[in-house]
């Protein structure tokens, strides 16, 4: 009993290491917004010095899953968590790096007036964020009801991100640079709430142990 307490405990630590990345994911996902929308290249740059913190972080999460396969030789739903937890470490780490790219992109805009209004990519990075936290929310609860509610968000920000391409694609080529820019942000945030899904698909396979395809 003593064995199986302490087995439990340790799969509270690797779930509460998960919930910690996730904060570093979106923590660099409003910054990198943040100074884009604001043209703070400090902010930016703060951005891309503190990804490491997310990298080793992930692969603290990988070591600790391993060990715990090593040591405890789980078997079923404990085997899932763990696996599960792996998978949705690499997707939250892959949000981070989306941050980083969206740092990355706003400053090579550099200080100029941004040539379309921002209103249809505020509301795709609102609703990917809370696609984050509602997805380690449905994690830590096994909850595959908010998983499912977690793709139509995502219905959503594929809806906002086809509408902000037409508009980009409507825009005078003399400003390539800035449309480029532009496209590539609304891209990674657009990627970014794919990989919340993702997390999503991983809770339904943690709790009724076979695959569901979300991204149809």
């Amino acid at each position: 009993m003593i064995v199986r307490e302490k087995f439990e405990d340790e799969l509270h630590e690797l779930s509460d290491k998960l919930v910690m990345l996730a904060k570093l994911a979106e923590q660099a996902l409003n910054k990198a917004f943040t100074a884009f929308e604001t043209q703070d290249h400090e902010l930016a740059l703060r951005v891309l010095e503190e990804d490491e913190q997310a990298n080793m972080l992930e692969e603290e999460i990988n070591d600790f899953a391993l060990l715990l396969i090593a040591k405890q030789q789980p078997v079923a739903i404990d085997l899932r968590r763990i696996i599960v937890g792996i998978k949705i470490a690499a997707d939250i780490e892959r949000m981070a790096d989306y941050g980083v790219n969206i740092a990355k992109a706003s400053i090579r805009l550099g200080k100029n007036h941004h040539i379309i209004a921002l209103d249809d990519l505020k509301k795709m990075h609102q609703i990917m964020i809370e696609m984050l936290n509602q997805s380690i929310n449905a994690y830590a609860e096994e909850d595959v009801h908010i998983a499912k509610k977690i793709a139509k968000m995502d219905d959503e920000v594929d809806h906002l991100y086809g509408q902000c391409m037409k508009v980009l694609l409507r825009e005078s080529s003399e400003n390539f640079q800035q449309i480029s820019q532009l496209s590539f942000i609304a891209r990674h945030i657009e990627r970014s709430a794919d990989h919340a899904t993702n997390i999503a698909e991983n809770i339904y396979y943690l709790v009724r142990g076979r695959h569901l395809d979300l991204n149809k």
